[in-house]
């Protein structure tokens, strides 16, 4: 479907547009149907044996170890379940390290002799299934010809039933392993991390006198935003379909300058997809909070809240998964890259980050006077020598190609890793790196003059969005990864030195009560010190300033611009010793994800490179040779008449189209030249070669935009797919 078609198509469905049956009935509540497809507790409850349901909730609840023969009891239980939910399959759903959900359907009928079937699901294939381990992204931990791998039933996060037209799924959360036990997806170091970091902040707790504190997890609340774009115009621009972004575009007469977009009117046809992805999130047990408008054009937000690290990395998954099926049936596209259009407001991912338990809630909650209350300093000061120590580790969680796009754009914190705090936080801490803090600064009023308005409540400091990791009340928000990729990877991270920054104030808190120190005294000694020797991380001002950059450079911090920046951080000295340490990744497993992480960055500018001198060469070059033509035609037959014809018209045209031959010349030879021995050789070409190559057709075909006739242009405009929704 060229452009133009498509833009006439999408104008008569956007007019033609008919809101679709209310999402829930008069009778259907979202809280009657929140969770109706998931095997949770009070399912198990009903279901299980009692002391089958007390084991499992003793893995679930407290960590303890998974007894096997509780397998067949809750395997029978979960397909009788399933069953009456009109499912035929079951899946072990796993993450590889695509970044994307893999799953293989079996079904439940067994062949019995006499030629007649019945449904079958033992504990052991609940358990443990058998995908091939070297068909996915393995940094040379497998080989092509060692085929083995391993999912395993993971009885943390609940099973549920995706419903489909056609039939119903059972599916199983599961981690992906080798032959060796070594880990080939996110799932299972998100599950090591988790087990790491609980381990040391529960030694911190039992030193504030909490003898037998419930399991500390970590929380995370991921806010997701995306684009929507009518389907005609996705289909129609072969970029978006193949690399998710648009490799061209001219920059609209308008675009997100005014602010008129942020948190206004939904528009009709989106507000019907939203309610849509709702209910069928609900229904899955995803608990979504928030949905508005974003910033640019076509951009909005879901914010689900808090859950365990782990439910929430699969949620988020499923989440990305609705969402895509349900535009469809809308007539749109789901748009999950971080940059899809250039010069217009990116997506990102945002990880709010905590960490607590059942008795105590989240560990990270100051209170009215955070001064008095050690117990959060400690936590904090250990997030803030966390975060300083490891800034490396945090960048390159979030690195990708697609990311890179948007890191250090106004849409996104820049590449430098720091802290906000928020006024009174850094007041407290600025109080206790000379000495002991004796006070904290007052929550506020606001008197808006208004007689009918109550007086509002203010907190104690503002909120800083152009800071990678910022406090923002009871939690830490890490503002950089991107809208595209798992939630599961900075977990990883955040988790893992945070149990070493634990580790650290625990053991030295530890050493002090034994040597018959005074606790509090120990605790104003640790906390001075952290802040001492790790202040420099916390900066409350502008990241988006031009002084910034210096200086953060004065402070010793890090600025990784780019992805093969911040990718050898994974294989530092310290990098390596800290994961296997805490038992999250081995030294092979590391290196493993610097591979994948290269390849994974040379792959994606590959396609995008080839899929833009495709274009360029047969979707744009002949648009504009046609439009040349015609001038060139008009000219020739105005001169025939006598007519004076206007040759810088034809002459405005033929400079870009000049410009783009070379620039797609020099990209063909640099695609011709990709060939590198290593992953790194690769994605240095990539960069290098590639990078600058697309750039230059991109300027060519853009200007072209801009000249040649409307009726002639075969690319739906960056115009048309912001704003026809």
């Amino acid at each position: 479907m060229s452009g133009n078609s498509a833009r006439r198509q999408a104008i008569r469905d956007v007019e033609a547009y008919i809101p679709p049956a209310p999402s829930f009935t008069a009778t259907e509540t979202p809280g009657q149907i929140f969770g109706e497809n998931v095997f949770n507790k009070v399912v198990m409850q009903k279901r299980l044996p009692k002391s089958v349901y007390k084991s499992v909730m003793a893995t679930i609840e407290n960590g303890a170890r998974l007894d096997p023969l509780v397998a067949d009891a809750v395997a029978s239980a979960m397909k009788d379940w399933a069953l009456e939910k009109g499912a035929t399959h079951y899946a072990h759903v796993f993450y590889p390290l695509t970044g994307l959900t893999a799953e293989k359907h079996d079904s439940f009928l067994e062949p019995v002799g006499d030629g007649t079937a019945l449904a079958e699901f033992a504990g052991k294939t609940l358990v443990q299934g058998e995908p091939d381990a070297s068909s996915f992204p393995n940094g040379g931990l497998r080989n092509t010809f060692e085929a083995r791998g391993y999912t395993g039933w993971d009885v943390t996060s609940p099973a549920y039933v995706l419903e489909n037209p056609n039939g119903n799924t059972l599916c199983i959360p599961t981690v992906f392993v080798s032959m060796t036990g070594e880990a080939l997806d996110h799932k299972t170091p998100l599950l090591r991390s988790q087990q790491a970091m609980g381990e040391h902040a529960e030694r911190i707790l039992r030193l504030f006198g909490h003898s037998d504190p419930a399991r500390v997890v970590s929380f995370c609340g991921p806010e997701q935003e995306y684009f929507l774009v009518d389907r005609h115009f996705f289909l129609a621009r072969p970029d978006l379909l193949n690399s998710g972004r648009t490799l061209f575009g001219a920059k609209p007469p308008k675009g997100q300058e005014f602010d008129d977009h942020y948190f206004g009117a939904i528009p009709e046809r989106v507000l019907g997809f939203m309610m849509d992805t709702e209910r069928e999130l609900f229904k899955l047990g995803i608990p979504a909070k928030t949905r508005h408008n974003e910033v640019a054009p076509g951009q909005f937000e879901i914010a689900p809240m808090f859950e365990r690290g782990n439910i929430a990395a699969d949620h988020q998954q499923l989440l990305m998964t609705t969402f895509k099926s349900v535009a469809k049936k809308h007539g749109m596209a789901c748009l999950f890259h971080e940059k899809p259009f250039q010069g217009v407001n990116g997506s990102g991912k945002h990880v709010n980050f905590s960490l607590g338990n059942n008795e105590l809630g989240s560990l990270l909650v100051p209170g009215d006077n955070p001064h008095d209350n050690a117990q959060f300093l400690v936590f904090c000061a250990a997030v803030i020598r966390a975060v300083h120590k490891y800034a490396g580790l945090l960048r390159a969680s979030v690195a990708s190609a697609t990311n890179d796009h948007r890191l250090g754009a106004n849409e996104a914190p820049p590449a430098i890793i720091s802290i906000f705090l928020g006024d009174q936080l850094a007041d407290v801490f600025e109080q206790i790196a000379q000495g002991p803090a004796t006070s904290s600064k007052d929550k506020g009023s606001m008197v808006i003059g208004v007689d009918t308005l109550p007086v509002l409540p203010t907190d104690p400091g503002d909120r800083n969005r152009t800071s990678p990791f910022a406090f923002t009340g009871n939690r830490f928000e890490f503002r950089a990864p991107g809208s595209m990729q798992t939630v599961a990877g900075p977990m990883v991270t955040i988790n893992t030195i945070m149990a070493e920054s634990l580790d650290y104030a625990a053991t030295e808190l530890e050493a002090a009560v034994a040597s018959g120190a005074d606790f509090d005294m120990a605790v104003q000694s640790l906390l001075t010190r952290i802040i001492t020797d790790h202040g420099v991380v916390v900066f409350n001002g502008d990241g988006y300033s031009d002084a910034w950059p210096i200086e953060a450079e004065k402070r010793g911090l890090a600025n990784l611009r780019t992805t093969l920046d911040a990718l050898p951080e994974l294989i530092t000295e310290s990098a390596l010793d800290l994961f296997d340490k805490y038992k999250v990744f081995n030294h092979r497993e590391m290196h493993s994800r610097y591979e994948i992480g290269l390849e994974q960055y040379a792959l994606t500018i590959g396609v995008e490179a080839r899929l833009t001198l495709e274009m360029g060469a047969t979707v744009i070059l002949p648009a504009a040779v046609r439009h040349q033509t015609e001038l060139a035609i008009n000219i020739g037959a105005l001169t025939a008449v006598g007519v004076e014809p206007d040759h810088a018209a034809l002459s405005e045209v033929s400079a870009p189209i000049t410009k783009l031959r070379s620039a797609l010349a020099v990209l063909r030879d640099a695609l011709a030249g990709e060939s590198e021995e290593t992953a790194l050789g690769e994605a240095e070409h990539a960069r290098d070669a590639l990078l600058p190559a697309m750039s230059a057709v991109r300027a060519a075909a853009d200007a072209l935009e801009e000249i040649v006739a409307d009726d002639l242009w075969p690319l739906p405009t960056y115009q048309e797919m912001l704003f026809i929704l």
